[in-house]
């Protein structure tokens, strides 16, 4: 009697079930051989940035010494509008600083609160030329002239400052 009850209401619910969307069990036997399909998502990665390299060096005086930073920074320090920057300080006669970026007219900063210069592993000899992204350098002993490729300039030297 009760197998008479039972199969009614297993019934109704496998009913009920299948009516609901429910997924049906299947028996193990029921998936032999077929593979199981499970859909993933490719995992999102950022787009990662190639960090440069800065280079440095220094006049053969040792009182002007410069930084070039590539297009896009370092993993330390990154240009306000991306890069690529060249910085040259000179000690003497008054400490300052000559900035080249991407683009405008070179800036002189006469107060420079991170004054570091000058000492690098690479030295500019007097009539060398240095080059790095757009910007070239002309080591001579009356001082630095670095130009970027659009013109823009700047002279850094014991007796003349100059920024354009």
């Amino acid at each position: 009697m009760r197998l008479v009850l039972a199969l009614p209401a297993l019934l109704l619910s496998s009913a009920l079930a299948f009516a609901s969307g429910a997924p049906t069990p299947v028996s193990p036997a029921g998936d032999a051989g077929k593979p199981r399909q499970t859909e993933t998502k490719p995992a999102e990665r950022l787009p990662t940035r190639a960090l440069g390299v800065a280079e440095h060096f220094v006049m053969p005086s040792g009182n002007i010494g410069c930084t070039y930073i590539p297009e896009g920074g370092t993993d330390v320090y990154q240009p306000p509008d991306g890069g690529p920057e060249l910085s040259c300080d000179r000690i003497e006669p008054k400490y300052l600083r000559a900035i080249l970026g991407r683009s405008g007219k070179a800036t002189v900063l006469s107060d420079v609160g991170d004054q570091g210069c000058c000492s690098a592993d690479r030295t500019i000899a007097y009539g060398d030329v240095w080059r790095g992204g757009p910007f070239t350098c002309y080591s001579e002993r009356t001082g630095l002239t670095c130009e970027r490729n659009d013109g823009h300039s700047f002279l850094l030297s014991r007796a003349h400052v100059r920024a354009d």
